[in-house]
């Protein structure tokens, strides 16, 4: 996991994988449709030192909860995904925030860019179609992705920002635990088309 700081500088800082339920992976796969997520942030490539672990408290009806917990299991903070059209908006709303402080908000993409793409997808449609029966090489194409960045709101400030260009974090208040920062992303890049612990080996 990688993302910015306040001041634009870029680190990795965490590599994350997946923890599995005793029925191994089908049975991950198979609760991680519900919204269920579990994972650990690894210091390195080598598990030298687990940096955080992200587990489901619960998950239900487009509503999943998650706590990132410390290498002694103390609570680091919390993650809160309302699915879009279930939760309380018309987008995506994810709430983040730490023990004693403000709870953080955000919204998957902007309402403006959601109404362009929804009335594009027609045409986008045809274009696919069109590409999937065109023969000549190079012309391969596909839909436009959908709005995917997000900006958290805290007391009149942007804390965190995801950016879609690149999949990264931006930290941009230092109060927030880095850590939580790494499992934020990892936690969204999870729900999106990276789809990396939606893996069937």
């Amino acid at each position: 996991m990688d993302f910015f700081d306040g001041a634009g500088t870029h680190s990795v800082v965490a590599r994350p994988e997946r923890e599995l339920p005793p029925g191994g992976v089908p049975a991950y796969l198979a609760a991680r449709k519900t919204g269920f997520r579990s994972f650990v942030l690894w210091s390195d490539e080598h598990r030298g030192a687990r940096v955080a672990t992200v587990v489901t408290r619960s998950a239900d009806g487009g509503v999943a909860t998650f706590q990132v917990l410390g290498p002694q299991g103390e609570l680091i903070g919390t993650i809160v995904r309302e699915k879009a059209l279930r939760g309380r908006g018309l987008r995506t709303r994810w709430t983040v925030s730490q023990p004693g402080g403000p709870e953080m908000v955000g919204y998957k993409g902007r309402i403006v860019w959601w109404f362009v793409w929804w009335l594009c997808l027609p045409l986008m449609v045809v274009l696919v179609v069109i590409t999937v029966f065109d023969s000549v090489p190079g012309n391969e194409g596909g839909a436009a992705r959908a709005p995917r960045r997000i900006r958290w709101r805290a007391a009149g400030r942007m804390p965190l920002e995801f950016r879609s260009g690149g999949d990264k974090l931006h930290l941009h208040a230092p109060e927030v635990d880095w850590r939580l920062g790494a499992a934020l992303v990892a936690l969204v890049r999870s729900f999106s088309a990276v789809n990396w612990d939606g893996q069937k080996t």
